[in-house]
Formats: C-alpha cells, structure tokens, sequence
C-alpha cells in the first residue's frame, strides 16, 4: 500500500517564504518529493536524457535522481542480477541554489573547490556544508544540494543567516 502522497509536507514547508525574501544574489528553491534510488553495481548505471540524473557517490555507489513519482519506474528500470536497487526517496530533499554569490555562500560553508574549472556542471561530490552532510551537485542554473529531511531546517537557517553578508556588496 503507497501512503497517500496529497498529504506529505516538505521538510521545509515552513521556511519557503523566508527563503524566497532572500536578494536576487542567492536564491533558494526547494525542490521536494525527487525519486532518489540508490544503486550499487560494479558498472556505472547508464544515464537519461532529461528528467533522471546518476550522481556518482563512490566506485560502487550511484544515486540516480528523477522527478517525484518515478520510484517504481526506476526501481524496475535498474533491478538487475547482482546489483542493489533501494529507493531513498525519503531520505532527502533538494534545495536548487543559484544567483552571482551562490558560490560564494557555498564556500563560506564547505571546504571543496567549487570553482567551474575543477567543478563543472554535471560533477557531484558527498562533503558538509555548514555542518550538514550533503550531496553537491553543479548544474547549468547553479547548484542542487541534496540534504538529509531531518538536517534541512539547520541548513535553510544557516543559509537564511550567512546570505545577507554575502549578498550585501552584490
């Protein structure tokens, strides 16, 4: 039996409205409910074009990310002899950064070099931000953190703290 999902709530229900106040130097954007599957499998899962991305956590571990409502689709789509498939849907929500001083914000919080030249779009890396187990991901419009549902609260705040000092001077 799938729980009625008209009925779910965001890890960060309560803080869209202080998030979208933020100056147009950062802007912040949930993005909840996304079809995460963890895959562990000697070979890469193959990508697809569009709405599903494979983020590569390890040598032997892959997230792949599709839009909400497509758990069993990928479920079905990667089971195979000899490869794990769990769907992790719950586990996290999504908050899409982007504006001039979003990498700035970032690295006032993490210590990996998100600069475009060694961290192109596309490239993921696990690391902490603000104290925070994450997942980073680069993408055209900027970047996709991917955050535990029970640590996003901390990390909305410490963003909604830190971003009016950086995006004073923008």
């Amino acid at each position: 039996m799938t729980a009625d999902r008209n009925f779910r709530r965001s890890p960060l229900h309560d803080l869209r409205d202080r998030l979208a106040t933020l100056s147009g130097a950062i802007t912040v954007t949930e993005t909840p409910f996304l079809a995460q599957i963890n895959v562990r499998a000697s070979t890469p899962p193959s990508s697809h074009p569009g709405d599903v991305n494979v983020l590569a956590l390890g040598p032997d571990e892959f997230l792949v990310v599709g839009p909400p409502g497509a758990e069993d689709r990928l479920l079905a789509e990667y089971r195979a002899p000899g490869v794990s498939v769990v769907d992790v849907s719950a586990q996290r929500t999504a908050l899409d950064l982007s504006g001039p001083a979003v990498r700035e914000l970032l690295a006032f919080g993490c210590s990996i070099d998100l600069h475009p030249r060694v961290f192109a779009i596309g490239d993921c890396a696990q690391t902490v931000l603000a104290h925070t187990p994450v997942v980073v991901q680069r993408r055209e419009s900027g970047f996709r953190i991917l955050v535990r549902a029970s640590f996003a609260a901390h990390l909305a705040a410490w963003i909604l703290d830190v971003s009016p000092e950086l995006t004073s001077g923008h």
